[in-house]
């Protein structure tokens, strides 16, 4: 690694990097993607969507809070319940992480921003937008009200024949849109955006446990995407996926949801982990203690998470067997979660001087009540006992322990934390003062709930009658509920008083030894700091003053627009200068189409549906072409200090848009897997003779697979060998490519018509067209790509050198045809094998 610049820098070259980066003024900031206004902006929504999920939990308190009330209706409590649930889950827990992640990790990592900053501000207007369409459903008696889980046949059209049901498939199915694409972001700004000499063991903790949360929500938020995209087709054009008497089974929806849903759970608990992993350290001002050992139970905890989606379905009538498994997948996970949990109690004895200000108050309530939910949480792993409370209010218990305590405790102490890095530090007398009121709520609203639940209180009762022994342990939960709601209004005024941006910034009040306490300002530090240890600031001697005075890396506008610094995944070694968008409205103008089509789609609105969905397909396209693969820029190589002169540009696997694509097709592929299980599981629970009688025909089969070959062949070598040979893509292989994709899904559809498969007739035959519609979503996509690689040609943006674009359509129609050739072996393959 080269060494620092030397000192001085010339004056004007800030000059230049404030011009850059400054923010558009008047109407046209709408337009700003900068992490440092898009974070605060998002975690200022997901607050928003705590408060009213909070007074909605409050409304459920009140009309619980002694036997007969009537303050709310058994339909309208559904609906109170429901979207409680929905909101808190889906617009609340995973947003919030997201956010805290999008506005921190850019500084925390030594970078001037997150490498697809549009893709985020995009991520955050299509939740913000989303969202409060949403939530306003509950005014219009729209709101969903089947439970937060929504199972069927309770869900089925028979049984919620209005739009409730449709307003979540639809609705909260395109916010997980949000939380994708948000991931996306994370993973490739984590691995290929740090500073330079930031390996990975020197990366921060909250910096892991964000790269594992984003690997979580792309493996399995597409589980939820499936099961509500089935739901829909089921409802919408009668494919019974759901329904016994043709085939299918409602254990499927629990089996998508839950296998999305528990992992949602450390989704959400991990994050909030790294947070504490990293106030801990500073509260006692040495190191973390185990570094290396927390790192892998982070990565520990991620991978048993998705052994326990069972969890949920102990009294669903699974064998024996496989419940012993899951329950002991159950007792596993404690074990890297205790890990975590003496690392940082070690780390507070190591101290000589524990700072016990308001965020180190919020971190001791979290250890307290997440301990007294996992301790719960090992009591429900016990089947027999899980038999017992299973949909008792003692579940209720203990899942706000754990989420409250496991997520919303780590999320507050964080917000007193940084605040001064990202705008004005916080009331430590008022954050005391809600911390007390909320820990005591908190407690006191849930704890009695074990013991109403081990009474028999059932969950999602809107009433019940006197005489069981439940009126006090519901009335003390009920004025818990009061308490925190002071608490909460306490907090928000404190965050409304203080958290504006602009208002001068806090610098360091806590001496804390990591990169995001560097400069505050729209781009970070005047230089991209040169990074040798695990806490720079601590271990670093001068470090602040030297990035500061530009005395590292990049501390100019080398192409006099915005840059990052694309480094490598392992050792942060510096690649290539990656020239960042500005603002621009392309991502807003795409949120608002993107909603719009969704929300439009769940009341039946085709044609409103279908021109938001052109409004859509307008803003990306408009934001690809102004802010992607930009053409010539002079110079194509620059100086950016330290001796280092490095290319503007890149392509194939060291590009970063490359990265973004292949990080979208694990979220593919994992949505594919998810059609492919639904196919496996419905054979495996009511699969009959018609699954072999009636497979489809072979012939058709490979001819499909033959048609899938070429159309790789014709693009994939043929396109790239010409565009390597004279800089030029020839017209003749990209459409050729096309031809054969279509021609493909056209046999194998028509396979499956001609064995005879209907998929209204039986589960059996819409698992089949399900996968195929999932296919031929991909093959549209990759038609676009190409398409968009084309145009870009002959405007003389794409060429030899310049190929990104080139480069990401040929990964994506790759991974197409890998994905039909799947889809073949699994759907001619399969019930060929059967006896």
């Amino acid at each position: 690694m080269s060494t620092p610049n030397p000192l001085p820098r010339p004056p004007e070259e800030r000059a230049r990097l404030e011009a850059a980066w400054a923010y558009p003024r008047g109407w046209r900031a709408v337009g700003e993607i900068n992490n440092n206004l898009i974070g605060p902006l998002f975690v200022a929504a997901a607050l928003l969507f705590l408060t009213l999920a909070g007074l909605l939990g409050v409304l459920i308190r009140l009309q619980l809070a002694w036997p007969g009330l009537t303050i709310l209706d058994a339909a309208t409590y559904n609906q109170v319940f429901t979207m409680h649930g929905t909101v808190m889950m889906f617009l609340f827990a995973v947003p919030a992480v997201e956010a805290v992640g999008i506005t921190l990790l850019p500084a925390m990592l030594g970078a001037r921003e997150m490498p697809t900053p549009r893709l985020g501000a995009y991520a955050f207007w299509i939740y913000l937008v989303g969202g409060l369409a949403f939530f306003a459903s509950l005014f219009v008696g729209a709101a969903p009200d089947g439970g937060w889980f929504m199972y069927p046949p309770l869900t089925s059209k028979e049984h919620s024949p209005g739009v409730n049901t449709d307003m979540y498939l639809l609705g909260i199915g395109f916010i997980e849109i949000s939380a994708i694409a948000g991931a996306i972001e994370l993973i490739v700004g984590i691995l290929r955006c740090r500073a330079p000499g930031m390996t990975l063991g020197r990366m921060p903790v909250f910096a892991w446990a964000m790269l594992v949360f984003a690997g979580m929500v792309i493996i399995a938020f597409p589980a939820v995407i499936a099961a509500s995209t089935l739901l829909e087709l089921e409802r919408a054009f009668d494919w019974p996926f759901f329904l016994p008497e043709r085939g299918g089974d409602p254990l499927l929806w629990q089996h998508l949801f839950w296998f999305f849903g528990h992992p949602e759970v450390y989704v959400i608990f991990l994050p909030a982990a790294g947070m504490v992993s990293m106030v801990v350290p500073v509260m006692a001002g040495v190191p973390l203690l185990g570094h290396s050992l927390v790192v892998l139970a982070l990565v520990a905890t991620a991978f048993l998470s998705f052994g326990l989606w069972v969890h949920h379905m102990y009294t669903t009538g699974i064998p024996g067997l496989s419940l012993a498994f899951f329950a002991a997948a159950g007792f596993a996970v404690s074990i890297p979660s205790g890990l975590q949990v003496f690392a940082w109690i070690g780390t507070l004895a190591a101290g000589a001087r524990v700072r016990l200000n308001a965020a180190g108050l919020f971190v001791l309530g979290f250890l307290f009540i997440f301990t007294l939910g996992g301790l719960t949480g090992v009591m429900v792993s016990v089947t027999p006992f899980d038999w017992q409370a299973h949909d008792t209010y003692f579940i209720v218990a203990h899942l706000h322990y754990v989420l409250i305590g496991g997520m919303v405790f780590p999320l507050l102490a964080a917000l007193y934390h940084w605040a001064p890095a990202i705008g004005a530090p916080l009331s430590e007398r008022l954050g005391k003062w809600a911390f007390w009121l909320l820990f005591l709520g908190v407690n006191l609203t849930f704890f009695p709930m074990h013991a109403s639940g081990l009474l028999g209180m059932p969950r999602r009762i809107y009433t019940y009658p006197a005489g069981l022994g439940l009126e006090v342990w519901n009335l003390l939960s009920t004025l818990g509920a009061l308490v925190v709601l002071a608490g909460g209004a306490l907090l928000l005024w404190d965050v409304a008083r203080h958290m504006r941006r602009g208002a001068g910034g806090g610098g360091d009040p806590w001496r804390a030894g990591t990169l995001e306490w560097l400069e505050n300002s729209n781009f970070g530090p005047r230089s991209l700091p040169h990074v040798a240890s695990r806490y720079p600031l601590w271990q670093q001697p001068g470090l602040r003053e030297e990035a500061e005075a530009g005395a590292h890396y990049l501390p100019m506008s080398a192409t006099g627009r915005r840059e990052a610094l694309a480094t490598t995944a392992a050792g942060a070694v510096p690649q290539y200068v990656q020239v960042l968008p500005g603002p621009g409205l392309g991502h807003l103008v795409a949120a608002l189409g993107t909603a719009g089509f969704f929300l439009a789609l769940a009341v039946e609105a085709l044609v409103p549906a279908a021109a938001f969905g052109v409004l859509a397909l307008g803003g990306f396209l408009h934001w690809l072409w102004t802010a992607t693969d930009l053409g010539a820029l002079e110079p194509a190589e620059v100086d950016i200090g330290g001796g280092l002169v490095l290319p503007t540009h890149a392509a194939g696997p060291v590009s970063l848009s490359w990265w973004a694509v292949g990080t979208l097709l694990v979220v593919s592929g994992a949505g594919w897997a998810c059609f492919a299980g639904t196919y496996l599981f419905l054979w495996l629970v009511n699969g009959d003779a018609r699954w072999a009688a009636r497979a489809p025909d072979a012939g058709w089969g490979l001819l499909a697979a033959a048609l899938y070959a070429g159309a790789a062949l014709a693009f994939a070598l043929w396109a790239a060998r010409a565009l390597a040979r004279d800089g030029r893509m020839a017209a003749l292989p990209a459409a050729l490519a096309l031809a054969l994709l279509a021609a493909a899904l056209a046999a194998e559809g028509w396979a499956m018509w001609g064995a005879g498969l209907r998929p209204e007739e039986h589960a059996h035959g819409a698992a089949h067209y399900a996968l195929l519609a999932y296919q031929g979503l991909h093959v549209a996509v990759a038609a676009l790509m190409l398409g968009y690689a084309l145009a870009r040609h002959w405007r003389g943006l794409l060429h030899g050198r310049r190929r990104a674009t080139f480069d990401n359509a040929r990964l994506f129609l790759l991974y197409t045809c890998a994905q039909g050739w799947g889809g073949l072996l699994l759907l001619h393959g399969f019930p060929r094998l059967l006896p």
